[in-house]
């Protein structure tokens, strides 16, 4: 009997302590968990492709520009914005931006009451 509860302590400690691990990752591909003040640029790259995305404020739209750095199209490339507030914008529709080239990225924020955002790049016809 003492043995099973000491077994079963070290599982819920594992547990515990693999979980805690846990809340800083990532939880889908190409998030770096950078969480951005309001005033501040966000700056993402994800396999040659680059956002710069900031926050405008009176007309509460989250505004930018995706480039491809690459030297080859880059398919199916979309955006999510997740809010201090739980809320997840988008994400963008799906692009494909030619290489060396640019797109200008939007979305409304309109309504919502948040501190902070983290933003992250989608790659691809599975993300």
């Amino acid at each position: 009997m003492k043995l099973s509860r000491t077994l079963t302590m070290a599982a819920v400690m594992t547990v515990a302590v693999a979980s805690a691990g846990c809340g800083n990752s990532s939880t889908e591909p190409g998030e770096s968990g950078t969480q951005y003040q309001l005033s501040e640029t966000a700056r993402e790259r994800r396999s040659g492709v680059d956002l710069v995305l900031r926050y405008d404020q009176p007309n509460e739209t989250f505004t930018g520009t995706l480039t491809n750095t690459t030297g080859a199209p880059v398919a199916d490339v979309r955006i999510e914005i997740h809010l201090s507030n739980g809320v997840e914008l988008g994400p963008t529709p799906r692009i494909v931006i030619g290489a060396g080239e640019s797109s200008p990225v939007e979305l409304d924020a309109r309504g919502q009451s948040f501190t902070a955002f983290s933003v992250h790049i989608e790659i691809g016809p599975g993300s």
